[in-house]
């Protein structure tokens, strides 16, 4: 449907952030599927840890560049995230 190529759980995080948002969806709507798909957050990781193991000849080979990867990239995202933060908390305390 729309040529990017992003997964369509993107499309959806996005769009009901936009329906939050615009207050077209409530949040009191969506808590309760929100809460049991935080409870089975840990079931759903169990095919990607899967998939792990059964790469685990490869990962060995390549190990370092994959920890320096990791590590870089979970820190970028701390920072953009904590970035993104201080940037919405300051327009809003603009709008009081």
């Amino acid at each position: 449907m729309i040529p990017l190529p992003f997964p369509a759980s993107i499309y959806g995080i996005v769009l009901l952030f936009a329906a939050l948002s615009a207050k077209v969806v409530k949040v009191k709507d969506v808590r309760e599927v929100s809460v049991f798909l935080i409870a089975v957050m840990p079931v759903m990781f169990i095919p990607a840890a899967v998939g792990l193991i059964d790469a685990w000849g490869d990962i060995r080979s390549n190990l370092l560049q994959y920890v320096v990867v990791t590590v870089v990239s979970t820190f970028v995202v701390m920072a953009a995230a904590g970035w993104v933060t201080q940037y919405v908390v300051k327009g809003r305390k603009g709008k009081e």
